[in-house]
């Protein structure tokens, strides 16, 4: 083990390069006109593999879904078989003039590699590519791996892509590099995540715009309805106030108020939301997002009653509940907040669904040991509240396997945000990390007979 941990730390050098090449390809999923990049950032991750000696990789598109890369390399005889998960889509960046250094390219400062998907989750690949390099392509176990290109817009077409592609992705254990660890040097295994559901609620409340001073203060605007509906959706601690949404605690892990504050970015004065353990409220607990309002814009603004306004609620669904149950309870709720007899009408979303893991299944003894290698100190079990449709549907379809989550992210990393990165060694360590995972599992399946 120690031989193959200073292999994958002489491969690095070539893990920075790959990853710098792959954060270059600007595939940011979400936008149409980043089709045709999107496709090239799929051909490139297969081109990697196939230089790699993979005998099988291919680009698939199933149900409309943007492209996805499965590979795989066949298991020795009386092997188990792994499947790497990452994908190779990206966020948008927002205001390129915002960070610090051009967000396509990536770049070193300090202890941290900057760029869109140094993290999320180009860097989750790199960390696969790194462990299959290490053994030149011949991993002691078989190994497939799912690259897909859609996990930033909610994997829309996951569904029926895996009722087409399930045998080619069928596995022992499933290892999703795309969560956080609990904080740089200390790795984690991602026990819960929240699911995911939104809508665009519309209110009318005119059947045309009017003068405000003509009739102000006596027939109420859309847009100001609308912000009472919204302020609705939490009670003056913060907390959720949609009736009947699901809950329940996470593990009793000890988060501080100004590690919280600090990670965060709170400033000096502004409290948190809700009461109650930070780590519940942040994993296992419903919470809503008010994502953007459609309201004219201060810079055009006029002396003027608006006839409709709308907004984009996003709802992440706590582990355990039903995301497209807890769906109809926010409609029905939204509709209900409704002041004045306006009109309110709710467009629903896709849901994707929270889930619950057991790290690693029967392989969980290899995991946690080549972790605390790798990183030298033994993981942390956490939840997030983010979201990976991917781990649902995974559980519905494969449910003898097991499932590892795993990171290359900290609470620093900023992912989705302006200047995301990755610690360099974290991003390292994750590396020798899955390289004496792969080799773990052959040597357990080896002592058993």
């Amino acid at each position: 083990m120690t031989d193959l941990a200073a292999t994958v730390e002489s491969l690095f050098p070539e893990v920075l390069d790959t990853l710098t090449e792959l954060v270059a390809i600007e595939s940011i999923s979400s936008l149409p006109d980043h089709a045709d990049v999107v496709e090239r950032s799929a051909d490139t991750v297969a081109q990697l593999l196939v230089e790699l000696g993979c005998p099988e990789v291919s680009v698939r598109r199933t149900g409309g879904s943007r492209p996805a890369v499965i590979a795989h390399f066949p298991a020795p005889e009386g092997m188990p078989t792994v499947c790497l998960y990452a994908h190779h889509d990206v966020q948008p960046t927002g205001d390129p003039a915002a960070w610090s250094s051009p967000p396509f390219t990536a770049t070193r400062r300090g202890d941290r590699l900057y760029g869109r998907g140094t993290s999320d989750d180009k860097g989750g690949l790199a960390v696969h590519l790194a462990a299959l390099r290490a053994f030149g392509g011949k991993p002691p176990v078989g190994v497939k791996l799912f690259i897909e290109g859609e996990e930033e817009v909610g994997s829309p077409a996951v569904g029926a892509f895996l009722d087409r592609h399930a045998a080619d992705l069928a596995a022992d254990l499933f290892v999703i590099c795309d969560s956080a660890n609990w904080e740089v040097g200390t790795p984690a295994f991602t026990t819960t995540l929240r699911g995911l559901a939104d809508c665009v609620v519309e209110v009318s409340t005119l059947d045309h715009a009017l003068h405000s001073g003509s009739f102000g203060g006596v027939v109420p605007d859309a847009l100001t309805t609308l912000c009472r509906v919204l302020a609705t959706l939490h009670d003056e601690q913060g907390n959720v106030a949609v009736a009947g949404l699901g809950s329940t605690s996470a593990a009793p892990l000890d988060y501080p108020d100004d590690r919280l504050a600090a990670e965060a970015g709170l400033l000096p004065g502004v409290s948190q939301l809700g009461d109650g353990p930070v780590v519940d409220r942040m994993w296992t607990r419903p919470s809503i997002t008010v994502l953007a309002i459609d309201a004219t814009p201060v810079a055009d603004a006029s002396n003027t009653l608006s006839a409709t306004a709308r907004a984009k609620v996003s709802l992440r669904v706590a582990p355990g509940d039903d995301a497209a149950r807890a769906l109809d309870l926010l409609a029905d709720h939204l509709v209900q907040a409704a002041p004045w007899g306006a009109k309110v009408d709710v467009v629903r979303g896709d849901v994707g669904q929270p889930s619950q893991v057991a790290p690693g299944g029967r392989f969980a003894g290899a995991a946690a040991a080549a972790f605390e290698q790798g990183f030298g100190v033994a993981p942390v079990e956490i939840g997030q509240g983010g979201s990976i449709p991917m781990v649902a549907e995974l559980q519905r379809r494969f449910p003898e396997a097991g499932i590892l989550i795993t990171a290359v992210g900290d609470p620093d990393t900023r992912a989705h945000g302006i200047d995301e990165s990755v610690h360099l060694s974290d991003l390292a360590k994750a590396c020798v990390s899955e390289t004496l995972l792969l080799q773990g599992i052959a040597d357990q399946v080896r002592s058993v007979g």
